[in-house]
């Protein structure tokens, strides 16, 4: 089957809603065990306050991406089966999911990558690492949950340096990797071509500042304030990043990421 790189939930069985575990804070409004139902989840694998999760003390769901993993895993890995249907299988199930949402991460960012003409330098070995990322996920249970996803990632993660690297060229990108900037105030600033990764963010005030083809990837969000603010090239940023964030109508997202509804 063709990987998809976003989640369809109507094609899963609740996965995320099931195999993850969670505890009350200010993202979830109770505690989760992994491998528990959550509470709020319908006989139909759907959730029954989806139309409002963030009312309802769940914001931690309306962040939660899992790359595909879901239908992948329910469609491909198990053949349309449900943990209901298949009691046998339900740990397992359970414990090959988060492996695949890992691996579809990674596919995500060589997806990009192959999509950028100004890395076509590294495209070789990004297909190469793509290819060899997708034979994974594609594979059994047991080779799934055999996967080393510290040594895949070691392995891709020069392969984005030197994308990130050739994308930036010429744009003189301040450095600010692993940068603790939580809460600043960066209004207008020019971080075009910076390097962000890793970068804490949280509550930082981005309103109307230029991050075009900045380097996002693992920068967190989380409160960040993106009004007005001008993502458009900026490299491997994610849904769970955006989601995670304040915007509106005037931030400008890199193509193929739309506003999360709650903006």
């Amino acid at each position: 089957m063709p990987l998809e790189l976003r989640s369809d939930c109507a094609r899963c069985v609740g996965l995320c809603c099931v195999a993850l575990p969670f505890a009350r804070s200010s993202d979830f409004a109770f505690d989760k065990a992994a491998g528990e139902p959550c509470r709020n989840l319908a006989t139909d694998f759907r959730c029954t306050i989806h139309a409002s999760l963030r009312d309802r003390g769940m914001t931690g769901c309306t962040v939660y991406e899992c790359f595909g993993a879901g239908q992948h895993v329910t469609q491909g890995t198990y053949g349309g089966r449900s943990w209901r249907d298949d009691a046998g299988t339900r740990s397992e199930m359970f414990a090959v999911f988060p492996v695949v949402r890992h691996l579809h991460e990674l596919l995500t960012y060589l997806a990009e990558v192959l999509a950028m003409p100004a890395a076509r330098p590294v495209h070789e070995d990004a297909r190469r690492a793509y290819d060899e990322v997708a034979r994974l996920s594609d594979a059994d249970p047991a080779t799934i949950l055999a996967v080393d996803v510290g040594a895949q990632r070691r392995t891709v993660g020069p392969v984005l340096e030197r994308a990130s690297a050739l994308a930036r060229a010429g744009l003189g990108g301040r450095r600010h990797r692993d940068a603790d900037l939580v809460g600043k105030d960066l209004r207008r600033a020019d971080l075009r071509g910076a390097d962000l990764r890793g970068a804490y963010l949280l509550g930082a005030d981005l309103r109307a500042a230029d991050l075009r083809s900045a380097d996002l990837l693992g920068a967190d969000l989380r409160g960040a304030r993106l009004h007005g603010a001008d993502l458009t090239g900026a490299l491997f940023v994610t849904p769970p990043q955006v989601a995670s964030a304040q915007g509106d109508a005037t931030t400008r997202l890199p193509d193929g990421l739309e506003p999360p509804a709650h903006w």
